[in-house]
């Protein structure tokens, strides 16, 4: 007998075998054992997710002796038949090979024909995206008014070629990729019931390299198979899928949080033996720093880790500082978008890796110099402007850098020292500090500004003050008539007065005025800019 493919073998027969989708078998059951069965559904995802496998059970429900439910018997004719594949009326169409109007409608001459042995004649349309424009118009009318016994069940890997007049009248369902957890679950079944010697870690090399596609999952299962001669390793998994030995990873890093740059490129060069993907290489660099990451921030959550050695990932997450840890992560990113135009790809690697090592804090200063270095400065105060209606404010002692006062001109430096950005900048710009008593800091508005005030503004505002002046601020507003002279109503009466001026200077510009007294041109001054 012919071999049969692990991913033909197991192909689920009913809705209890299938593994992850949850959210379109549970609607499919309603449908069922109710009886509200629509006449056309429409099934998307990516590839080896589940999409045919789906509706074939779909048409065994639809179809088997014992009546319509969603728990088909497995045992009748009509089930049996339509597993093998040689069901009469569950019609089966790779829309990529038959993409002509002339295919459709030939497809669709015996549509009001009863079926020859079920309850329903089936149509299962693949990859119907490939069909022409003319096939959908073809399609369409059939699609939205078909007979009783017949049901459409088209599937898609894009479905956004789709027209909408079609995917109005289907009932829609995506189905997701798979979680590598579930098809490691589905393989060491698969394995188990083969008889079939593995480590656990094998199947997992394999999970990932699925890419969240069950079929592919398992073909890959039976290469593996194949090359370790039935013998399931993860050194044959790693061999064969090309994929980075971890613990080059591990040490690469280690060499790093020690700032041993010698031994760091001795295990690079160690590591090009393998000729490595170096691409894929900083994807597991930033893998293992998100774990060391997590274990720093959410111990707990560290000791469900599956892809790294926990102890391995808690003697690092105390090594290096979580500063450190989320720089070489942003670095790691970056080497990922520059390895395209290194000379060479492992010349590319050994730069990201050097450039970790290069940006580093100073020793002993845990971070707060280059933070103080990279805090905006504070200008100065200076006498109010006119429409000031007090004095500037000195507030409390608050952390080098902060300013000794507060008016309009110190007011947006402030600002960004607290780092309050977006609309609550922009509100806070339109506001003219007036006083600063004890801990309360008193903000004028005028008439125009009121409306743009919002609880979220102020719980925002007085945060981020808060966390400058390190302790608790509470704002107070006052509502003027008159129009203030705010930073925000100051910088757009600068803006204009610059592009008065530029206006005026290009109006005097010699080459100007000479194309304008030659040819009578006309210039357009709303294109001026300063």
């Amino acid at each position: 007998m012919s071999y049969i493919v692990l991913a033909r073998k197991w192909r689920p027969k009913n809705f209890a075998e299938m593994v992850g989708q949850e959210h379109v078998l549970r609607a499919l059951r309603g449908a069922l054992d109710s009886g509200k069965v629509h006449h056309a559904f429409l099934f998307t995802g990516t590839r080896g997710v589940g999409k045919t496998t789906v509706a074939r059970i779909l048409a065994k429900s639809l179809n088997c002796e014992t009546g319509v439910s969603a728990m088909p018997c497995g045992v009748c004719a009509a089930c049996r038949e339509i597993d093998e594949g040689r069901f009469v009326d569950l019609i089966e169409v790779d829309a990529a090979s038959r993409t002509k109007v002339d295919d459709t409608r030939e497809l669709l001459d015996n549509v009001q024909y009863a079926p020859t042995r079920g309850r329903y004649k089936v149509y299962l349309i693949d990859e119907v995206h490939m069909l022409s424009g003319h096939s959908f118009n073809a399609l369409l009318k059939t699609l939205e008014e078909p007979p009783p016994h017949v049901k459409f069940l088209l599937a898609t890997t894009d479905p956004q070629k789709l027209p909408v007049t079609v995917l109005s009248r289907c009932l829609q369902f995506s189905l997701k990729r798979l979680p590598s957890a579930l098809i490691g679950e589905r393989m060491t079944f698969i394995a188990g019931a083969e008889g079939l010697k593995f480590e656990p870690a094998a199947l997992a090399q394999l999970a990932r390299a699925a890419d969240g596609s069950m079929r592919d999952g398992l073909s890959l299962l039976d290469q593996l198979i194949a090359f370790g001669g039935g013998e399931l390793k993860e050194s044959d998994a790693r061999a064969m899928l090309g994929s980075i030995d971890r613990n080059h990873v591990v040490r690469m890093v280690d060499a790093l949080s020690q700032g041993d740059g010698t031994r760091m490129l001795a295990e690079v060069k160690d590591f090009d033996r393998d000729a490595p993907d170096y691409n894929r290489a900083l994807i597991e660099v930033a893998a293992f720093l998100q774990r060391v990451a997590i274990a720093q921030a959410v111990p707990q959550a560290a000791s469900d880790d599956e892809d790294f050695d926990i102890g391995e990932v808690a003697r690092l997450a105390a090594a290096i500082s979580a500063q450190d840890v989320q720089l070489y992560y942003q670095i790691a990113l970056g080497g990922r978008r520059d390895l395209a135009m290194a000379p060479e790809p492992r010349l590319g690697f050994e730069m990201t890796l050097l450039r970790m090592l290069a940006f580093r804090p100073e020793a002993g200063d845990a971070g707060g110099q280059v933070a103080q270095r990279a805090k905006p400065a504070v200008a100065a105060p200076t006498a109010p402007r006119s429409g000031q209606t007090s004095a500037p404010i000195a507030p409390p002692a608050v952390a080098p850098g902060a300013a000794n006062s507060i008016d309009a001109t110190s007011w947006p430096g402030i600002l960004d020292a607290a780092q309050v950005s977006g609309m609550v900048r922009q509100f806070a710009l339109n506001c003219v500090p007036s006083s600063f008593d004890g801990n309360v800091l008193n903000l004028q508005l005028d008439t125009a500004t009121i409306d743009r005030r919002t609880r979220q503004i102020d719980e925002k505002l007085a945060q981020g003050l808060s966390k400058y002046f390190g302790r608790d601020i509470r704002l107070n507003f006052e509502t003027q008539s008159a129009a203030l002279a705010t930073p925000a109503r100051q910088r757009t009466q600068d803006e204009q007065s610059r592009l008065t001026q530029a206006v005026a200077a290009f109006e005097q510009d010699p080459a100007v005025r000479g194309l304008r007294e030659r040819f009578g041109a006309e210039a357009d001054l709303s294109s001026v800019k300063p």
